[in-house]
């Protein structure tokens, strides 16, 4: 089975209305000012996975700074999930900062929706080092037994729209913060995989999984067998950031990275399964 854990799509309200929503949030802006971006609905992704031979697709929204907008933009995935039950794997987004935050996200898993993700510090203006910001939404994700899922940046290298602060070191005091959640960092955690190797940092990240979001503006594709052996093949799943990358692209690009077999159906699937328990 072939999972992408990382795509994101809109609803028609933003897709019509888009210079709208550039207008009610920042951080929506900085990333979709430019009409180039592409905003993707559930029949583009349910395409692009027939034509990629893709199985199943995780479907993020966006971390709106506005709770109720998150809450709406939920309602949609949700909506997707329902209409596409053997393709689409939901996640809800809160507002952190939010006091409902906890009861939002509740709902979201009661109706279908299987993580919380991804979420944007930067953009929604929390501190992800502070436990009392994520406390109640990590005790719901717990009781569930369903993984948290966030942005990541790295420290280093070039700057580009969305990239945003949340740094390894800020990643480590999550995990830390949290030792019992299941945390998925995107883009490869910012680099996080490499301090990993340090034992005093390894030894939080046993909960930690990194996915491969939008991999080829990052990184060299040898990332994938340098990962592997840093942090184990067992801890990445394969994800693309569509529509920013192509789902078929990214596919054969990782196939011709240098993994061995099984580390690639772990990573491209296995990993997502089980994480998931599907």
């Amino acid at each position: 089975m072939i999972i992408d854990f990382h795509t994101h799509i809109f609803p028609d309200e933003v897709r019509q209305a888009r210079d709208e929503y550039l207008a009610r949030d920042a951080w929506f802006g900085t990333l979709y000012e430019n009409p180039r971006n592409k905003l993707a609905s559930a029949e583009d992704i349910v395409s692009s996975m027939e034509a990629a031979g893709v199985d199943r697709t995780v479907i993020f929204g966006f971390p709106w700074r506005d709770a109720k907008l998150c809450a709406w933009h939920n309602d949609y995935i949700i909506e997707c999930v329902r209409r596409y039950p053997d393709k689409l794997i939901g996640f809800a987004c809160v507002q952190p900062l939010d006091e409902k935050d906890a009861q939002e996200l509740a709902r979201c898993l009661d109706a279908g929706l299987m993580g919380l993700g991804e979420l944007g510090p930067d953009g929604q203006r929390f501190d992800i080092e502070d436990r009392r910001v994520l406390e109640a939404s990590a005790e719901v994700l717990q009781h569930y037994d369903r993984p948290l899922l966030t942005h990541a940046s790295e420290p280093m290298g070039h700057s580009y729209a969305g990239k945003g602060q949340t740094f390894p070191w800020k990643l480590l005091k999550l995990a830390q913060n949290f030792p019992d959640l299941k945390l998925v960092l995107a883009h490869w955690g910012g680099g996080l995989p490499f301090y990993g190797l340090m034992p005093e940092v390894g030894e939080h990240l046993r909960n930690v999984y990194y996915d491969t979001a939008a991999t080829s503006y990052l990184y060299r594709f040898d990332i994938f067998p340098v990962a592997a052996r840093l942090v184990g093949a067992d801890r990445i799943l394969w994800g693309t950031d569509y529509p920013l990358l192509s789902q078929a692209k990214m596919l054969a690009r990782i196939r011709e990275s240098g993994l061995e077999q099984d580390q690639l159906e772990a990573i491209l699937g296995g990993n997502a399964a089980r994480l998931l328990r599907l």
